[in-house]
């Protein structure tokens, strides 16, 4: 068993991302890093936190001011906080037949308060995963990349 996360790395030693990936050692890691900074172009930041819930470093992934989500290590998964505010909660709710029994059980459990509910969804499945990806699209709609075939002469 892995020390853990907050007492392996204080307040005053910020680690690498190479060390948050091998301390979460689990490739729905990458793929979630992946999706936000190909959908978004965004660049995670660093914090740490004090909170009491889930205290230590965690990397955090902005859209013009906008949360997307928090991300924290955990050994062998990681934990994203989505926020839920008032204007996603319609369309959140019409989405929530079709996520994951897990996730439609969190949401249901966790009450609206500060502005909106505020999911620590852990993320051990790929169904989860792409839960967290829907969640992330309402609250932040991603720019339609458009994809041109030219076929060059010959």
């Amino acid at each position: 068993m892995k020390k853990v996360w907050h007492e392996l790395y204080p307040v005053n030693l910020e680690p690498s991302f190479e060390k948050i990936e091998a301390y979460i050692d689990n490739d729905l890691w990458i793929e979630m890093n992946d999706f936000l900074a190909d959908t978004y172009s965004v660049t995670p930041q660093l914090a740490f936190s004090r909170c009491s819930a889930q205290p230590g470093w965690n990397i955090k992934y902005k859209k013009n001011g906008k949360s997307l989500c928090t991300l924290y290590p955990m050994d062998g998964y990681f934990i994203a906080l989505v926020v839920i505010g008032t204007k996603e909660m319609t369309e959140t709710e019409i989405l929530l037949p079709l996520l994951s029994e897990y996730t439609r059980d969190l949401f249901n459990s966790v009450p609206f308060s500060a502005g909106g509910r505020w999911l620590m969804i852990n993320i051990t499945s790929e169904r989860v995963l792409n839960d967290v990806k829907e969640l992330i699209k309402i609250r932040v709609r991603p720019k339609e990349k458009i994809k041109l075939k030219v076929k060059l002469p010959k």
